[in-house]
């Protein structure tokens, strides 16, 4: 802490502001509330005075607010301040605070309480507290289960430091959502001025040596190893490390559907798909990449490979149940430790190496040959398949340096599959809940505002997205979108798992499925129409190209663009 002049008229708000400086905070992501005035007007004198500060955001809802946070963190990886409303706006943007912990986003996330209902000195809070906003035991305690501290600052003076040690704790392994309640009477107390220390990214720890050495002494006398990887590719250079660490060692890489960003280039030929099954019995060694959760059942253990966790934080915290059937663990910075092994891919067996690149360069080729297959059957189909849709994406996007952001249940498979994304920071799985994919996708242009970015996103999840405040948010900060809804008419997930369950039950008897019926909505591109964005309704395979070129370009003008194609399955 170090002593600075007070500002006349400086208080909490103040305060707040200059703690997000010290974080290096680019953005406040706000979903207005009541408490945050003093924010308001410290920003508002700022900017009168020429002071900096970071960029204000007004937002209509939480979960674009934090939603938005989300998708900047993907590609920043730095911790950003997120502004919500007393306990009733934290529980409304909780679902996206939970998908931030999921997806690994550092941010401060701050709503307010009141501690004295009016029956204090000072500024009358107002009678909504008393009556309606306050929880007993504070929203500190709500968000403690779906971030990774939480915390209330009792006094204006500390406010800075807790707000420095808030963002520390959000960025270091594993990163995610810290929570600070501020209550509003520190926000109009009187503040002294003292400022927090900026603060400076993580140290990073490292495997050491005598840890690495064996694990390459496995690599080297395996016949048969396979890489299976959820999130390297989140990690800053670990999309790099791991192709690099593969190539060295010849070893094929699997993205289970539990991957949840671009971790290995699709076309690269040591791509080995996304089912671990194969390898469950013939993998004699099996390297979890940044995987929380590689076997499903959990219970489901490889018949004879030994398992190495190469990890930074291999025992989540946040995971209820996680199996890992570990045999050895390399902890420490994950890009790094890949670095190292790579480096010592030395006095190899040439000929079992080349056994298996050929084995996996077929496995590959057969791929290839049967995702062409796939999309020859879906251009010949009556209607709108689905791989269609993924394939011509795939095609528009070629060259173009796109981000495509998935918030698709049925369909996650066919767009990993068929658009094939090959760069780092190019796929992202929305993380939590559905409903946050447009505010998501919002973030990850914020951050990226050169690159285009493509939503896909289903029928389903698209109706449980706030989509009014989300094209609010694109058109006041000029944040053009490709949307792409994969429009079935069905809640498809649900519908399945009840005939999974229920094969001859009373619904197949009757065809009474509940639940599930999406035909009722109105065309969901005309959402759209109202903040004069480009929209387009496809329902046949000869204008789906059409149609996503016109909106491409509308997109390049400027313009969110929603394409809702109605798909055959």
């Amino acid at each position: 802490m170090t002593d600075t002049t007070n500002t006349p008229g400086a208080d909490g708000g103040d305060a707040l502001v200059t703690a997000f400086n010290a974080v290096g905070a680019d953005y406040i992501f706000c979903s207005s509330g009541s408490e945050w005035a003093p924010v308001w007007e410290s920003l508002a004198r700022r900017h009168r005075d020429g002071l900096p500060c970071p960029q204000y955001l007004d937002l209509t809802h939480e979960t674009v607010a934090v939603g938005m946070a989300t998708g900047y963190g993907l590609i920043k990886r730095r911790p950003q301040g997120v502004l919500l409303h007393a306990a009733p706006g934290l529980l409304q943007g909780s679902m996206a605070v939970h998908g931030a912990l999921l997806a690994g986003v550092p941010m401060v996330v701050s709503s307010s309480e009141s501690t004295t209902y009016g029956d204090g000195p000072g500024q009358d809070p107002g009678g909504q507290w008393y009556r309606n906003l306050s929880v007993v035991g504070g929203p500190h305690q709500i968000a403690q289960p779906f971030t990774k501290w939480s915390n209330e600052a009792a006094s204006v003076h500390t406010l800075p430091t807790m707000v420095t040690r808030a963002a520390e704790l959000a960025w270091r392994a594993p990163a995610g959502p810290a929570y600070l309640n501020v209550p509003l009477e520190i926000l109009l107390e009187e503040w002294d001025g003292r400022e927090a220390k900026p603060i400076v990214p993580p140290g990073s720890t490292h495997s050491s040596p005598e840890e690495v050495d064996p694990v390459a002494q496995l690599i080297r006398e395996a016949q048969n190893p396979v890489i299976v990887t959820e999130t390297a590719g989140r990690e800053a250079g670990g999309f790099e490390a791991l192709v690099a660490f593969a190539e060295a060692w010849n070893i094929p890489v699997v993205e289970p559907d539990s991957a949840v960003c671009g971790n290995f280039p699709r076309t690269h030929p040591l791509h080995a798909g996304n089912d671990i099954g194969p390898w469950m019995d013939e993998a004699d060694l099996i390297l979890l990449v940044n995987c929380r959760a590689p076997f499903y059942p959990p219970s489901r253990r490889p018949s004879k490979a030994t398992i190495v966790v190469i990890d930074e934080v291999p025992q989540r915290p946040h995971v209820v149940y996680q199996v890992l059937f570990a045999d050895t663990y390399l902890e420490g910075n994950v890009a790094n430790t890949l670095r190292q092994l790579a480096k010592r891919a030395e006095g190899l067996d040439t000929e079992a190496v080349a056994v298996r690149r050929a084995a996996q360069e077929q496995r590959h080729a057969d791929e290839q040959a049967a995702i062409a297959a796939a999309e020859a059957k879906a251009a010949r189909a009556a209607g709108v398949d689905p791989v269609l849709v993924a394939a011509t994406l795939r095609k528009l996007l070629d060259g173009q340096g796109g981000i495509v952001v998935d918030e698709t249940i049925t369909h996650s498979r066919v767009v990993k599959r068929h658009v094939q994304t090959a760069d780092p920071d190019s796929y992202f799985y929305v993380q939590g809940g559905l409903g946050q994919g447009i505010a998501v996708a919002l973030g990850v242009k914020l951050a990226a505002q050169e690159r285009l970015v493509v939503l896909t996103i289903g029928d389903g999840a698209f109706t449980y997205n706030p989509v009014i405040p989300s094209y609010d948010a694109s058109n006041a900060y000029e944040l053009p979108l490709l949307i792409v809804v994969f429009n079935n008419r069905v809640y498809k997930s649900m519908n399945l798992n009840h005939r999974r369950f229920y094969p001859e039950g009373a619904a197949a008897d009757t065809g009474e499925w509940l639940g599930t019926d999406l035909r009722r909505l109105p065309r969901l591109a005309a959402f759209a129409e109202p903040f004069g964005m480009h929209t387009e309704t496809v329902d046949a395979p000869e204008a789906l190209v059409p149609a996503l070129e016109r909106a491409l370009k509308a997109v390049a003008e400027g313009t969110t663009a929603v394409v809702d194609v109605l798909v055959t399955r």
